[in-house]
């Protein structure tokens, strides 16, 4: 009994020195604890890349950018970025010079049409710097891989589509992208499957070609030259999300749902919509969010001196409500 009288006199003489080591002990604990916990989270970059998107105003190059940091975080990388506002070859030239003097490990970029980019992809060849092109292409430059779709089939699909929803006959006028001259690869490819398949339909005509020049609101403009035309035009083909969004748009503005055929490029939430609500036909799109996740990938790859193929074949996905309500089924 003396004994446990003795002990709880020391232990109340001692107190705040004993509470003093247990805070010390579980202290050194818990920071030892979050130290394993945060330790993979902190661990250096593998590779620095650079990615030049085409312009910020485009839905499409938004999903691509998603798709860029998802495939960035899960393969231990750092991608920095550099997108124009609006299309602007000369400003992605730019972005391609700072990027190779920068001495990066690796570069994903668009190919804009009008400048000498061939040169710029070769330099970042020559200076040990590998290139993968994304949406549009330059198979004539020392780049390692594209990361798209195939442009006859994207064409083709479209005009499918448009034979679809006029049952064969229509007045067609096509919105081209402003960014794409006319003996742009992409450009020839894109329009050869369409037109070649609308040859096959006597009552698909096309009558009129566009071209957009910035921006949603320049498909707008458009739109009301065809609506304001006397050509008798009842179905429009855009090249880009942005020109499908525009146009979308001034034909609800002016109550031509249901009098125009829309059918369109890309597959974002707001186009998604408009397809449900039956204002767009249907689209054909590439995978943007796939493009922008295999693009870094495969300079992983390329780095860690893995083979890749030349072309990633992101895929056609033809969009229409009817899928749209198949997936919702699935889901």
């Amino acid at each position: 009994m003396n004994l446990f009288k003795r002990i709880l006199r020391f232990l109340y003489g001692h107190a705040i020195f004993i509470l003093t080591l247990l805070v010390i002990a579980a202290s050194i604990i818990l920071f030892w604890l979050q130290r394993e916990e945060i330790k993979p989270y902190i661990s250096k970059p593998k590779y620095h890349f650079y990615f030049i998107a085409q312009n910020s105003v485009d839905p499409f190059w938004n999903e691509v950018m998603q798709g860029v940091e998802k495939s960035a975080k899960d393969n231990n990388v750092v991608v920095e970025s550099n997108v124009p506002r609006f299309n602007n070859p000369q400003e992605e030239l730019k972005f391609m010079d700072i990027a190779v003097i920068s001495k990066v490990d690796g570069i994903i970029t668009h190919v804009p049409g009008g400048i000498d980019y061939t040169g710029a992809i070769d330099k970042a060849y020559d200076d040990g710097i590998p290139v993968i092109t994304i949406e549009t292409d330059d198979s004539e430059s020392k780049r390692y891989a594209f990361a798209g779709t195939n442009s006859f089939e994207l064409g083709k699909e479209a005009a499918r589509l448009l034979i679809e929803a006029t049952n064969a006959k229509a007045n067609v006028a096509v919105i081209l992208n402003g960014d794409l001259e006319e003996d742009a690869i992409e450009h020839n490819l894109k329009m050869n499957g369409f037109i070649s398949t609308l040859k096959e339909y006597s009552d698909m005509k096309i009558v009129r070609t566009y071209t957009s020049k910035m921006g949603i609101l320049s498909a707008e403009e458009i739109t009301q030259t065809i609506i304001d035309s006397e050509e008798g035009i009842n179905a429009i083909f855009t090249f880009s999300s942005a020109d499908t969004l525009g146009s979308a748009q001034l034909i609800v503005d002016r109550s031509r749902v249901g009098k125009i055929v829309l059918v369109g490029y890309g597959s974002s939430e707001e186009i998604l919509r408009y397809i449900d609500k039956e204002i767009i036909y249907g689209t054909v799109a590439s995978d943007p969010y796939k493009m922008g996740y295999e693009s870094v990938k495969a300079l992983v790859d390329v780095k860690d001196g893995k083979s890749i193929p030349s072309f990633i074949d992101t895929q056609v996905k033809v969009i229409t409500k009817k899928t749209l309500n198949n997936n919702k089924k699935i889901e």
